[in-house]
């Protein structure tokens, strides 16, 4: 699969419109997530990591606590944000239980 380009400064704010729950912190998108519980969340980075493996692109995830999940998209091998990550955030979201 061809590797996308660095989105533009303004293609970044709209693909942030639909995705509410996630900040931008320089050339990452953040989401921030409080599981039921320490099972929950080991959950969640497992199902996360399926789409990742699939799509080739590879989230950070920070668990700590013991149900608190930090979630960090960006493209590595491009040093910035491209499509990939909106796409990811998507699919991430689509599975966050809403609390």
């Amino acid at each position: 699969m061809a590797r996308p380009e660095l989105l533009p400064e303004e293609e970044i704010e709209i693909q942030l419109e639909d995705l509410p729950l996630w900040n931008r912190e320089g050339k990452v998108i953040v989401r921030n997530y409080v599981a039921l519980n320490f099972v929950a969340a080991i959950g969640l980075i497992n199902s996360i990591a399926i789409f990742a493996e699939a799509m080739d692109h590879h989230p950070d995830i920070l668990l700590y606590g013991w149900n608190k999940l930090r979630i960090m998209l960006t493209t590595h091998d491009k040093d910035g944000l491209t499509e990939f990550d909106f796409a990811l955030a998507k699919k991430i979201e689509s599975i966050l239980p809403k609390l």
